[in-house]
């Protein structure tokens, strides 16, 4: 007789969420090839039958045996989760194939991991999308990187498998990074823990968020795009875009002024810097991050003009080169290092003039006990305390919530008053009445009310200068007796860079630009 070789895809997990014709092939079949886990989604349709489980790692000889069996004239299902088609076997028993093989070959389609997990956030790959795998097993790193690159200049949504694995922790880092440079910071993700299967967790970031994050092999990310969308908890990209530019609120850089210094900017000492070089009579955009942001450089600093809105470098990089930028002044906050190498990027490829504008430390080891990481700040606070207050913003707050022991602890956190730092904290678990949004910085007296009407045991810190409301910090936990962690800056290799603002306008003086 002919035998009969079925490819059958088993979805993610749940038996009802294998399709009809799959359950008839594994039915009509005697011989089933899978890796072991597989066989307790399907066990009503194949006892009784001669069954083949080499482990994981031998998906070749799983499709050799399968082949063979079918040679000799058996019916056999060699079986693959998801869609066989996809990442999965089918690609191996095909290339395993002779030309000359008669038996008959049955691909049955399944439930992807893209599809189910697009499934558990909502709709976010309803327009144009991508896949990309991770692994480099059998596809080089670097045309891994060269996809993924092309995938964030196309804003192409995006699903990411085999995110990460333990040989290879920092592939994932690498491929967010890339989409950072072309997707704005912003961007709604999704990030799924084992779609469909026992211990499901599904969460909801920004795509600069991802970074603080920690994976594994049963962890899908999906990426949107810059139109996805948030809505009762679901994420999704609109059907039909309808305005196929930029959003509405995005800012319209042609309209800047040309040959400007542009200051980015965020920081209080950041716009005081650039009030002070339009006061000098340059020229000067200010770069915010937030639509807030914006609004209070445009307070702060009178004859400037401000871009504000979340910008991947390719904007940022379109921005400068059309507006003719006579030099980039870095002054965001110093904890921002990411921001920092991008700029640093830029400088070089537009070969425009770069300078650092970073406010002093104000650090001493009298002041607080210093990290030097945001990790071990929160090992340390989940030892020392109970009722732990941050300081530290909205970006990191992942770090303190998930870590080991963090849901024995109260937390309360501090965030500026923009409505998506408050819906990070309130996705994170952190109570509304725990959330204190305030623009900073903050009194001394201020300080020491607050945490001490909220009995606040631990509080958490950044070494945010004098600017930042350091020192005030460091008078009320003093005052009410309580440890104060605080996290080291990180360190960058600056090409140029200033503390005050006259050493700001000497190094651009040196430089020959003159107001």
């Amino acid at each position: 007789m002919k035998g009969v070789l079925n490819l059958v895809s088993v979805g993610p997990g749940f038996s009802d969420l294998i399709v009809p014709r799959a359950e008839a092939a594994l039915r009509d079949s005697d011989v089933i090839v899978a890796y072991d886990l597989y066989l307790r989604w399907i066990e009503p349709w194949i006892t009784g039958k001669e069954i083949h489980t080499p482990p994981l790692t031998q998906e070749r000889e799983r499709a050799l045996l399968a082949i063979e069996k079918a040679r000799s004239g058996a019916k056999v299902a060699l079986i693959s989760s998801g869609d066989i088609g996809i990442y999965a076997m089918a690609a191996l028993a095909f290339d395993e194939m002779r030309e000359d093989d008669d038996y008959e070959v049955n691909v049955i389609p399944g439930i992807t991991s893209a599809n189910a997990c697009a499934s558990l956030l909502g709709s976010p790959l309803s327009h144009d999308f991508a896949t990309l795998s991770l692994s480099d097993l059998l596809c080089p790193w670097d045309w891994i990187e060269q996809r993924g690159r092309h995938i964030a200049q196309a804003d192409l949504a995006c699903v990411l498998y085999n995110v990460q694995s333990a040989g290879r922790q920092e592939g994932v880092y690498r491929i967010l990074n890339i989409m950072l440079e072309s997707k704005s910071p912003k961007t709604l993700c999704g990030v799924i823990h084992n779609a469909y299967r026992p211990g499901q967790k599904v969460s909801i970031h920004h795509l600069e968020d991802l970074l603080s994050l920690q994976f594994d092999m049963l962890t899908t990310i999906v990426i949107g795009n810059r139109f996805t969308q948030r809505k009762r908890g679901f994420i999704f990209t609109p059907r039909g875009y309808n305005n196929w530019d930029a959003p509405a609120e995005q800012p319209v850089a042609n309209e800047l002024p040309e040959h400007a210094l542009w200051v980015f900017s965020g920081t209080s000492d950041g716009n005081a810097l650039a009030n002070e070089l339009a006061g000098q009579g340059y020229p000067v955009v200010v770069s915010a991050a937030t639509e807030y942001g914006g609004e209070v450089a445009a307070q702060h600093c009178s004859g400037v003009s401000v871009w504000a809105g979340h910008q991947g470098v390719e904007a940022q990089r379109q921005a400068l080169s059309q507006n003719q930028a006579r030099a980039i002044v870095d002054a965001t906050h110093p904890y921002a290092s990411l921001i920092s190498e991008q700029l640093m990027g830029l400088s070089q490829s537009l070969n425009i003039p770069y300078l650092r504008f970073e406010r002093p430390s104000s650090f001493a080891a009298d002041s607080g006990i210093e990290c030097t990481s945001t990790e071990q700040a929160a090992e340390q606070a989940i030892a020392l305390g109970g009722r732990i207050f941050l300081t530290t913003g909205s970006k990191d707050l992942a770090v303190f919530l998930q870590a080991p022991g963090a849901a024995e602890r109260e937390w309360f956190v501090r965030v500026t008053p923009e409505p998506e730092f408050i819906q990070r904290a309130i996705d994170l678990g952190v109570p509304r009445s725990h959330i204190c949004a305030m623009q900073g910085p903050f009194s001394e007296a201020f300080n020491t009310a607050l945490w001490r009407d909220l009995k606040i045991d631990c509080v958490i810190t950044k070494d945010s200068g004098d600017a930042g409301g350091y020192q005030t910090k460091v008078a009320a936990t003093q005052a009410l007796n309580l440890p104060l962690l605080v996290i080291k800056r990180p360190k960058l290799e600056y090409p140029f860079a200033a503390s005050t603002f006259d050493a700001a306008l000497r190094q651009l003086q040196t430089w020959n630009i003159n107001a």
